[in-house]
């Protein structure tokens, strides 16, 4: 007759892992000696590896863009969504800027207005994706948003409302832009910066 061996487990006191009672004593000597529990994941860890342990996953991390120090765990969420120093664009000129400037700058360029080809009113940049959708090219007689430019700009002097802006081939703008090019160098030429 064959007599089971004995499949009897302890736990081990330093690591509370579950050892066959016949290897408990040399487990809890080696344990004991190499391992150590970190105190912050309570992981097992070679106790020659455990300040590099705690420095690759536990130290805190200094932000490169605004230099709070934080948690390893929501540093990639820091850095991409909250970090007031990431760069973000501007919803209406795609213009790069901080993200703590980016509510400052909306504000202004979203007061900005484009000329609608439909209707031929300026609206606001804020205001365009909605109008777009339910431009119809009429011009409602009882509407009463103002624009930016405000309904008293669109009549001239005498009270008589102005025609509409006529569009800009791209040759009259490039010309346009050539002029001003050469006021500007004639201008450095008659106005010299003076030197102090």
């Amino acid at each position: 007759m064959d007599v089971a061996p004995d499949r009897s487990t302890f736990v081990c006191s330093h690591c509370g892992k579950a050892i066959l009672s016949s290897n408990i004593d040399l487990h809890y000597f080696h344990c004991s000696r190499n391992l150590e529990k970190c105190k912050i994941c309570n992981d097992m860890v070679p106790k020659k590896h455990a300040e590099e342990h705690y420095l690759t996953t536990h130290a805190p991390v200094p932000c490169s863009f605004c230099n709070e120090t934080m948690e390893p765990e929501i540093f990639a969420v820091h850095q991409s969504e909250k970090c007031p120093q990431r760069m973000v664009t501007c919803d209406y000129c795609d213009f790069p800027l901080h993200a703590i400037d980016l509510l400052e700058h909306q504000e202004v360029c979203g007061n900005r207005t484009e000329l609608c080809h439909i209707c031929n009113r300026y609206i606001r940049l804020r205001e365009i994706i909605i109008h777009e959708a339910t431009c119809n090219g009429v011009t409602d007689p009882h509407d009463t948003a103002e624009t930016s430019r405000g309904r008293e700009a669109e009549r001239d002097g005498d009270g008589r409302r102005r025609p509409p802006p006529q569009d800009f081939s791209t040759r009259r703008l490039v010309f346009s832009i050539a002029i001003t090019g050469i006021a500007i160098v004639l201008g450095s030429f008659i106005f010299p910066k003076k030197t102090t």
